[in-house]
C-alpha cells in the first residue's frame, strides 16, 4: 500500500513499482476456467483492459470478500475501485469513485452496519494530495465521502473501524506520521502528527487506543527505521519505538497479538522482516526471511502468523506467502505468479482456515489486473 505514497509521481513513471504481474487468463468478471464452483482455493483476476490494482482485501460476514484498489477505466484519470465478491470469487458488484483527477483506494474494512469504509488518496480535492475516505452501504452506494488535508501533501494508507462506530485513518501529513479520528458521519473528531515519515498501518488496541506502524529517518540513524507508535483513545502518545541497526528497515503492517503485544511486518534491505514485541513495544524476537518484502501480516488462529508480500524469482516478482509459528519460525512458504510481475499487498485468514491474498498482476505499460488468490490452510491452490 505504501507504494502510493508519491501517487502523482507513480502515475507518471510506473504507478506500481511494487504492483506487477501476469500469468492466468480470465475475463472482466473474474470468471476463471480453473474454478468449477466446488473449489475452496482458486485464483482470479479482475479488470480487463487498462490498469486495475488491488491493495486491500477483507472477508465479509457473508463469506465473500471486499477488495479496494485503483483503476484507470473510470471517469477520472484514476479512480477508487471497489469489488464485492462471493466466496468463490465471482463478482457481485464493482464500483468506481472519484473526481476528474487521480483517486485511489488503499485500505478497506467492513463496518458493523454491513457496509464498508475505504481510505485512500485524491488529487481531485483542494490540496496537493488529500486523504480520501468513503463510507459505502452494502451495495456499494455512497453514504458519504470526505477529504481531509491542507495545502501540502496529506495521504492515507490504512483505515480501521473503531468501537464507537467511527474510524481511524493512518498516513502522513507533509513529512510526519498522521492519525485522523473520524466519527460515523465522516466528521473529523481529531487529528495528530507524530514526526517520522509516514504511517502505513493502524489498528485499534484492546484498551481503546491505537497502534501505528511506519517509517522514520528523522532520529539518530542514517538508515530508514521502523517506527511504532502507541497512543491512547485521543491520539496522545503513550510510547514510541524505533527498530533499526545496520541496513534500512521499513514497517508496513501491524497487528495486536493475543498476548497483548504486537507483530510488525516489513522489510530489512531486501528480505521480509518480522518483529514481535510485548505490550510496551520491547522486542521479543525478530526474524528475516528470503523474500523481498512483507506488505501485510495477521495473526492466525493457531497463534502463528501469515505474511504476504513479494519475492524476486525466475520470472521477475512473484506473490510471496509465509506461514510461521508463534516464535516466527517458518512452517511453509509459497509463491504464486507467472512470467511477468505479480505482487501481493494484503492478506487475511478466512473462516475455513485458508487465506485470501490480493495484489496486482501485469506489467506497465501493458494492462494490469487485480489479482486475488484464495488458498487452503497450507497455502495451496487447487488448479
Amino acid at each position: 500500500m505504501r507504494n502510493m505514497s508519491i501517487f502523482s509521481l507513480v502515475m507518471v513513471i510506473w504507478v506500481g513499482v511494487c504492483f506487477w504481474g501476469c500469468s492466468k487468463s480470465t475475463n472482466d468478471d473474474g470468471d476463471d476456467n480453473n474454478n468449477n464452483g466446488n473449489h475452496t482455493s482458486w485464483e482470479r483476476t479482475y479488470g480487463g483492459s487498462g490498469y486495475h490494482r488491488g491493495y486491500s482485501v477483507a472477508q465479509t460476514t457473508d463469506g465473500g470478500y471486499i477488495v479496494a484498489g485503483g483503476t484507470s477505466s473510470g471517469a477520472g484519470d484514476w479512480d477508487v475501485y471497489v469489488l464485492k465478491l462471493n466466496s468463490l470469487g465471482d463478482t457481485i458488484w464493482t464500483r468506481t469513485y472519484g473526481g476528474s483527477d487521480s483517486d485511489c483506494g488503499l485500505s478497506v474494512a467492513q463496518t458493523t452496519d454491513g457496509g464498508y469504509i475505504v481510505a485512500g488518496n485524491t488529487s481531485s480535492g483542494a490540496g496537493d494530495w488529500d486523504v480520501y475516505v468513503l463510507k459505502l452501504n452494502s451495495l456499494g452506494d455512497t453514504v458519504w465521502t470526505r477529504t481531509y488535508g491542507g495545502s501540502d501533501s496529506d495521504e492515507a494508507y490504512s483505515v480501521a473501524q473503531t468501537s464507537d462506530g467511527g474510524c481511524i485513518v493512518a498516513g502522513h501529513k507533509g513529512d510526519d506520521v498522521s492519525l485522523i479520528k473520524i466519527n460515523s458521519s465522516g466528521d473529523m473528531t481529531w487529528s495528530r502528527t507524530y514526526g517520522g515519515i509516514c504511517g502505513y498501518s493502524v489498528a485499534q488496541t484492546s484498551d481503546g487506543g491505537y497502534i501505528v506502524a511506519g517509517n522514520t529517518s528523522s532520529f539518530d540513524s542514517v538508515y530508514c527505521e521502523i517506527y511504532l507508535i502507541k497512543t491512547n483513545s485521543l491520539g496522545n502518545t503513550i510510547w514510541t519505538r524505533t527498530y533499526g541497526g545496520n541496513g534500512s528497515k521499513k514497517g508496513y503492517s501491524v497487528a495486536q497479538t493475543s498476548d497483548g503485544g504486537y507483530i510488525v511486518a516489513g522489510r530489512q534491505e531486501w528480505d521480509v522482516y518480522l518483529i514481535k514485541t510485548n505490550s510496551s513495544g520491547d522486542t521479543i524476537w525478530t526474524r528475516t526471511y528470503g523474500g523481498s518484502c512483507g506488505e501485510s501480516v495477521a495473526q492466525t488462529s493457531d497463534g502463528g502468523y501469515i505474511v504476504a508480500g513479494y519475492k524476486y524469482g525466475a520470472d521477475l516478482n512473484d506473490v510471496f506467502l509465509l506461514k510461521t509459528d508463534s516464535a516466527g519460525d517458518t512452517i511453509w512458504t509459497r509463491t504464486y505468479g507467472g512470467s511477468d510481475n505479480d505482487m501481493g499487498n494484503s492478506v487475511a485468514q478466512t473462516s475455513d482456515g485458508g487465506y485470501i491474498v490480493v495484489g496486482t498482476k501485469g506489467s506497465y505499460p501493458n494492462s494490469e489486473e487485480v489479482y486475488l488468490i484464495k488458498t487452503d490452510s497450507n497455502g495451496n491452490v487447487e488448479y
